[in-house]
């Protein structure tokens, strides 16, 4: 008698949207692994498909969070919705949780007190650069030690869970590097934005303060007279508010005069184009996870300077051989010093740019793939 195959497994992976972002693409990422390696994958989202800015692969079934009436207060009935959170995991059953960033993986942790699923929780970012309101930091103290893994990219954010009490168990995987870099719109092409004959410099985000930006901006006006062949283009920033916001307009203002030399073409499908294009990409964040935009612009072959914030920056530079790392209080006192120096040596920067690729075999899906399957269990 022929013996009925295993049952195939359930997992549910639960983040904000697929805004555009590095923990949304890792989500996406995540799951296509595992729907490949057999899984039955359904993604839960707290915000509609109009949100996003990835598309979602084939064959991966979307779910939303459910949701509050518009008329009741989101505080004070905050239990109801995460009562009806819990209803929607009893339905599902899923075998593995899995919440990508702070905010949905409480709320998993939560849901899921006294169910059988494995779960596993996933930060984005280093906790402490951004605080949460009291409410959360309590409910955080109470969700995180629960989940069986906290599946983490930096050793730095590891130390800090163990550290705190918050974790039980941690695994540390990189992100790893798609090549070539898929291509999504909108498409739109450097040579429509940069003056023939100007060199670029690259920055790519969407929030402003995290990403530094006002601090690069205002140390390459105060270099812009010395260097007229060269133009600052940051992707991600749309001239339009942003949470009551107009972040371009501020980053112009920074900028002086001379704010033709700041490119702000908004966000973009094809990054891979611009690396392409750029002469130097700068990271300089106050804050990260594990920057994909740095490990892009490594496997793209662009020399790289970078802030070495917490965490990521100091994981993929090694200072002096494959890029140039910039202490966090020369970047928060004045980046113009180290920017001229990366703007001036057209030696260093070709070394670290042929250096830099190496990235594309070391976060290379095939070698990461496996590890996390196994972190995760065999379906």
């Amino acid at each position: 008698m022929t013996q009925a195959p295993p049952p195939c497994r359930s997992a549910l992976l639960f983040i904000d949207s697929f805004k555009l972002g590095g923990a949304e693409r890792i989500t996406l990422q995540w799951a296509e692994w595992l729907s490949e390696a057999g899984w039955n994958v359904t993604l839960l989202t707290s915000k509609p498909a109009d949100h996003d800015f990835y598309p979602v692969p084939t064959g991966l079934r979307r779910l939303r969070e459910p949701g509050l009436l518009a008329s009741l207060d989101r505080a004070l009935f905050w239990p109801l919705k995460l009562l009806r959170l819990r209803k929607l995991l009893r339905r599902e059953q899923p075998d593995l949780l899995i919440g990508m960033t702070t905010l949905p993986s409480i709320k998993l942790a939560l849901a899921a007190i006294g169910l059988s699923s494995r779960l596993v929780i996933s930060e984005r970012n280093y906790p402490p650069a951004r605080p949460l309101a009291w409410r959360w930091r309590l409910l955080r103290r109470l969700a995180y030690p629960r989940a069986d893994l906290h599946l983490v990219q930096t050793q730095g954010i590891a130390q800090w869970l163990h550290q705190r009490g918050l974790a039980r168990r941690t695994a540390v995987l990189p992100n790893a590097i798609v090549w070539p870099i898929p291509q999504l719109a909108p498409q739109l092409t450097p040579e429509a934005f940069v003056p023939s004959g100007q060199k670029m410099i690259l920055a790519v985000g969407t929030k402003l303060h995290q990403k530094g930006f006002d601090r690069l901006v205002a140390a390459f006006a105060g270099l812009q007279a010395d260097f007229p062949d060269w133009s600052l283009v940051i992707l991600g920033i749309e001239d339009a508010p942003s949470r009551g916001v107009n972040q371009a307009a501020q980053l112009r203002q920074l900028m002086g005069s001379e704010s033709s030399r700041l490119i702000l073409p908004g966000n973009v499908g094809n990054v891979g184009d611009w690396y392409e294009a750029s002469d130097l990409f700068v990271l300089s964040s106050r804050f990260e996870g594990y920057p994909n935009v740095l490990l892009e612009a490594m496997a793209s072959g662009l020399p790289c300077l970078a802030v070495d914030c917490p965490t990521g920056p100091s994981d993929l530079i090694d200072s002096g051989v494959n890029g140039w790392l910039v202490s966090e209080q020369v970047a928060s006192t004045d980046m113009a010093p180290p920017l001229r120096r990366a703007l001036e040596d057209v030696a260093t920067r070709v070394a670290f740019a042929s250096k830099a690729q190496a990235v594309r075999q070391r976060n290379a899906p095939e070698s990461l793939r496996p590890v996390f399957l196994d972190l995760m269990g065999s379906p």
